[in-house]
């Protein structure tokens, strides 16, 4: 299943570049990609990601969820 979050904080490839690794650690979630312009990251999910290890994972990467 297809999934998209807002993260706050991103400016550039670098900060892409992390979200997509913090994201694609956590089982379950694969494809994980950053659209910069639209502060958004998309991942697809193997089954259902708890939303706060999303932010956990999201914040030890130095970003918010939006």
């Amino acid at each position: 299943m297809a999934k998209i979050i807002k993260v706050k904080g991103m400016s550039c490839q670098h900060c892409a570049n992390a979200v997509i690794k913090a994201l694609n650690g956590i089982e379950g979630v694969s494809g994980a990609a950053v659209d910069l312009m639209k502060g958004e990251a998309s991942f697809e999910e193997a089954r259902p990601v708890d939303e706060s290890m999303l932010r956990e994972v999201i914040k030890k990467a130095g970003y918010e969820l939006g």
